[in-house]
């Protein structure tokens, strides 16, 4: 797959997300855990350039089993998805994680293009070169 076709596939995954409205688990979902939410107040964890979430510190037994829980529905859904819009988890994942680090607040973590936790300011947030 050439660069090109892969961003239009990227592009279209994410329109299809958007319209769907169900890009990754419900934000709802997760923010009803106290610990997860804050635990990414904190800067504790933060959202991979992959699609699901990651340790910016190392994690205490309880928020790894939290996390490691919505990672587990991400990829379900990531996996429903792909299969409906003729992709792969991979690329579905990778779209949802450009999204969901465009959608990171002021002071939340997220995984930069280099592999870096940075943390969101007030301007846009670093995004790989293959996000729509």
């Amino acid at each position: 797959m050439t660069m090109v076709s892969m961003r239009k596939s990227l592009a279209a995954l994410a329109a299809t997300g958007l319209m769907l409205g169900t890009i990754a688990v419900p934000a709802s979902a997760q923010n009803r855990d106290p610990a997860y939410a804050a635990a990414r107040a904190s800067g504790q964890v933060g959202e991979k350039m992959d699609g699901y979430l990651g340790y910016v510190t190392p994690p205490a037994p309880t928020l790894r089993a939290v996390v490691e829980d919505i990672n587990i529905k991400r990829k379900a859904v990531y996996a429903e998805k792909a299969q409906a819009n003729k992709a792969t988890v991979e690329e579905y994942a990778l779209t949802s994680g450009c999204l969901l680090i465009a959608q990171t607040k002021p002071g939340e973590k997220y995984q930069a293009p280099d592999g870096s936790w940075q943390t969101r300011g007030n301007g846009p947030p670093l995004r790989d070169s293959r996000c729509p």
